[in-house]
C-alpha cells in the first residue's frame, strides 16, 4: 500500500468571518469543506488549523476587533469556538465527513511529551478517517495573543505529522515584493530563501493576528522539516485542490533541507523562547564545530525561568544565536552552578551528575537556513562572589 499524502491547511479569520458583521462566511466554509472531503476520498490525510473563534465571538461581548483587549479576546474565543466548531461539524456532515476538535496551547507544542501525545492523537484520528481541526486555546492563554501564532502553529503541526505540504489560505494570491496595492508590485511565485523576503512582508488584516511576515516564518519552519509551503488566496471553489494541481497562481516555498532526526527538527522550530544562555565567542565556535556542549564554566549570562528538559537558545557575546538544545537543569540550578564554580555539582544542587548544562547530543547547531531569534536584552549576567 502506498503512503498516504499528508497536508496541513491553515485558514485565517478574514476568510471565515465577515469583517463588518463578524458572522461566518458560509459560502467559503462550504467550498473548503467540500474540497477537503474530496481530497480525503482521494487518499489524503488532512489537518485543518483554523482561526476565527475570536472574530466570531466579538459580537456576543459587544466589541469590535480594533477595540478588543486581551481579556476581551479570551472571552470572545470562549464564545466563538462553539459557534465555529458547530458550523464545521454541520457542513462536514453534508459531505459525509467526520471532524474532531483539538485545542492546544503554545506550551503543548513546545513541551516534548505533550507534543508527542498530540501527534499520537492526530494519527489515530487519521486511522479513522476523521479530520482534526486544530486551534490555539486562546481562552486559557496567559500571555497576550501573539501575532501569527496560528500560522506558525500550522507549521508546527506540519512538522509533527511529517506533512508533505503546508497550505496557507489567505486574502491575497501570495507574496509580492512589496505592498500588493502598489501598481509596481511584482508577484513572487517561488521562494528558496525566506530570509530574502522578510522586509517586504509587513502589515496585518483587520481580523487576523498575522500578516505575510508570520507566513514567511511559518514557511521557514516547514522548509526545515522537509515540508513545502503554498500560500494562496482562499477562493470559494476548490481552494485547496486547485493549488495542489497547479491550476491557479500561488507562492510556493521550496524545501531547503531536512534535519537528520525528528528531535533536531523539533529543536529548530520554536514558537517561544524557554530560556537563553550567553557563552563566549570561543565556546560558541566550538559548539558550532560540534565538539562540545555547554558547561557551567561557559556561561556568561542567563535569561528565562526554565525547567529541566526545556529548550534553551544559545548565543555568543555578539548576540548571534548559534545553537538550541535541551537543558539538563532548571534555571535556578543553572544559576547556582554557574555562580559557585569552586563547589562540586553535588554540593551545589544536592545530587551527583556529570551532565553538561546542555549536552551536545541534545543540541542543534543552527545553519543559514534557520531564522534566528534576537538575543534578549534582559539576560542576567553571572556575577561571581568576591
Amino acid at each position: 500500500m502506498s503512503k498516504r499524502k499528508r497536508i496541513v491547511v491553515k485558514i485565517g479569520s478574514s476568510l471565515l468571518a465577515n469583517s463588518d458583521r463578524l458572522t461566518l462566511r458560509y459560502a467559503f466554509l462550504h467550498g473548503v469543506m467540500s474540497d477537503l472531503a474530496q481530497l480525503q476520498s482521494e487518499g489524503y490525510d488532512i489537518v485543518l488549523t483554523s482561526s476565527g473563534s475570536v472574530a466570531l465571538g466579538l459580537n456576543m461581548i459587544g466589541k469590535r476587533p480594533e477595540d478588543a483587549g486581551v481579556l476581551d479576546k479570551q472571552a470572545a474565543a470562549a464564545c466563538g469556538q462553539p459557534l465555529l466548531m458547530n458550523a464545521y461539524r454541520q457542513v462536514a456532515s453534508e459531505h459525509r465527513m467526520n471532524v474532531a476538535q483539538v485545542l492546544v496551547t503554545v506550551d503543548d507544542m513546545e513541551e516534548r511529551r505533550r507534543f508527542l501525545n498530540i501527534k499520537n492523537t492526530v494519527l489515530r484520528l487519521f486511522e479513522n478517517d476523521i479530520l482534526p481541526i486544530i486551534n490555539e486555546n486562546d481562552t486559557v492563554a496567559t500571555r497576550e495573543l501573539r501575532v501569527g501564532d496560528n500560522d506558525r502553529l500550522a507549521a508546527k503541526v506540519a512538522q509533527m505529522i511529517q506533512a508533505d505540504r503546508l497550505i496557507i489560505l489567505t486574502s491575497v494570491e501570495g507574496l509580492y515584493d512589496r505592498d500588493p496595492s502598489d501598481p509596481e508590485a511584482v508577484f513572487i511565485s517561488e521562494i528558496s530563501d525566506v530570509s530574502d523576503h522578510l522586509l517586504s512582508t509587513t502589515g496585518t488584516s483587520e481580523l487576523g493576528s498575522g500578516g505575510m511576515l508570520t507566513k514567511m516564518k511559518a514557511a521557514n519552519m516547514a522548509q526545515n522539516a522537509g515540508c513545502e509551503t503554498i500560500i494562496a488566496e482562499g477562493i470559494i471553489d476548490r481552494p485547496v485542490s486547485s493549488v495542489l494541481k497547479n491550476e491557479r497562481r500561488h507562492t510556493k516555498c521550496l524545501v531547503t533541507g531536512v534535519a537528520s532526526s525528528p528531535l533536531e527538527i523539533w529543536l529548530s522550530n520554536r514558537l517561544q523562547v524557554g530560556g537563553t544562555l550567553v557563552v563566549s565567542d570561543d565556546v560558541a565556535q566550538e559548539i558550532v564545530e560540534g565538539t562540545r556542549g555547554v558547561r557551567r564554566t561557559d556561561i556568561i549570562s542567563i535569561q528565562g525561568d526554565f525547567t529541566k528538559g526545556d529548550v534553551l537558545h544559545i548565543y555568543n557575546e555578539k548576540g548571534d544565536e548559534c545553537a538550541r538544545g535541551l537543558t539538563n537543569f532548571s534555571s535556578e540550578e543553572t544559576m547556582l552552578l554557574a555562580r559557585n564554580l569552586d563547589m562540586s555539582i553535588e554540593d551545589v544542587i544536592g545530587y551527583k551528575t556529570k551532565s553538561d548544562i546542555v549536552g551536545s547530543e541534545n543540541m542543534l547547531v543552527l545553519e543559514d537556513r534557520h531564522l534566528q531569534w534576537d538575543a534578549p536584552m534582559d539576560a542576567q549576567k553571572i556575577v561571581m562572589p568576591t
